[in-house]
C-alpha cells in the first residue's frame, strides 16, 4: 500500500474557466461560490478533498488580473502569497476556448513560483468533440513543460476521481492536516455571506459584481431550534447600485432573498429566515477602513 500523502493545491486561470467548480467536484459538496463574473472569489477558500491515499487541501484563490483598486491590489496579493506556499499549481485552460492572451500573461506569472509542481488541466471538456479536445490537449502542452496534462468535466464527474489521484500522487508524504470529515475551514458565518452575494451577482452588468460585499449582524437559531435566523446586509458603493439591487418595488432583492435562502436552508438543514438590507459605504474598494470592516 501507498504511503499517504496530503498538501496544498491552486487552481489559477482567467475568469470563468471552471476553477471553483472543479474545487466543488473534487471535495463533493459546494465550498466556493460560483459566477461567470470576473473575480468572484474573493477569499483563498480552503476546500478539502478526502481520500484512501491522502488528503487534497485546495486553494480556491481570486484570479491573477491587472489590479485597478486598492480591493484588487490586495486580492493580487493573497494570490501571491497563496501561491508562493501550495505545493501543487493547477493551470486550468476551458476545452472551448483557443487560448489567448489572458491564458499567456498567466502561464508567463507561473515561473516565478519554484517551489510548486505545475500541472496544466484542460476544463469543460465535455463541451467539445474528442478531436477538439485533442488539439487543445497539444497546445496546453506546447506552453512549458508541464509535470502532467490531463482534461476534466466538473459537471460531468469525467476525470475528477483520476485528477484527483494524480494530484494526490505529487504531495508530500504526510499525516492529513485536517479531520476528513472536514470539507472547507471557512467558517459557517463566512459561508452564508459568500451564497447571498453569489445570489447577488446573478444578473447584475459589469461593474457592479466588484461593489458587492455581505456582511452578517447577527445569526443564530431561534429558541424552538426549527428555524435559523439571519440578518445580513448587501454593501454596495453608490445609491443607484442600491436601486439595481433592489430592483423594482423590491423585486430583485425578493430574488437574491429567495435563491440564497434555498442554498442555506441546504448548509444548515433546516428553515431560515432571512432578513437583508441594501447599505452603501461609499467607494469601499478604494478606502483601507472600509475594506477593514468588510472583512478585507
Amino acid at each position: 500500500m501507498s504511503e499517504f500523502r496530503s498538501g496544498f493545491v491552486s487552481f489559477v486561470g482567467r475568469p470563468n474557466v471552471g476553477k471553483s467548480t472543479l474545487t466543488n467536484a473534487l471535495v463533493g459538496e459546494k465550498v466556493a461560490i460560483t459566477s461567470a463574473k470576473p473575480q468572484t472569489t474573493r477569499r483563498a477558500i480552503r476546500g478539502i478533498a478526502n481520500r484512501d491515499s491522502g488528503q487534497l487541501i485546495l486553494v480556491d484563490t481570486p484570479g491573477l488580473h491587472r489590479p485597478r483598486t486598492l480591493l484588487g491590489e490586495r486580492l493580487n496579493d493573497l494570490v501571491e502569497n497563496t501561491l508562493g506556499d501550495v505545493d501543487v499549481i493547477g493551470f486550468c485552460v476551458p476545452a472551448n476556448e483557443k487560448i489567448g492572451p489572458g491564458d499567456t500573461f498567466i502561464n508567463e506569472q507561473l515561473s516565478k513560483y519554484r517551489k510548486a509542481k505545475l500541472v496544466a488541466i484542460v476544463t469543460k471538456s465535455e463541451t467539445v468533440s474528442r478531436d477538439r479536445l485533442a488539439e487543445q490537449l497539444v497546445a496546453v502542452s506546447n506552453l512549458r513543460d508541464w509535470a502532467a496534462v490531463i482534461p476534466v468535466s466538473a459537471v460531468s464527474g469525467e476525470q475528477v476521481g483520476e485528477l484527483a489521484e494524480l494530484l494526490i500522487g505529487m504531495l508530500p508524504i504526510s499525516n492529513a492536516l485536517y479531520p476528513t470529515d472536514v470539507v472547507t475551514d471557512e467558517s459557517l458565518e463566512q459561508r452564508i455571506c459568500e451564497l447571498i452575494r453569489e445570489a447577488a451577482l446573478e444578473g447584475v452588468h459589469d461593474e457592479l459584481p466588484h461593489s458587492i460585499a455581505v456582511t452578517i449582524d447577527e445569526m443564530g437559531d431561534r429558541e424552538t431550534g426549527e428555524v435559523f435566523d439571519i440578518h445580513a446586509n448587501v454593501w454596495v458603493e453608490r445609491d443607484s447600485q442600491k436601486g439595481i439591487i433592489i430592483g423594482k418595488g423590491g423585486s430583485r432583492l425578493k430574488v437574491v432573498g429567495s435563491q440564497s435562502r434555498k442554498e442555506i436552508e441546504q448548509l444548515v438543514g433546516k428553515k431560515v429566515f432571512l432578513s437583508l438590507r441594501v447599505k452603501v459605504s461609499a467607494d469601499w474598494q478604494r478606502d483601507p477602513k472600509a475594506l477593514g470592516r468588510l472583512g478585507f
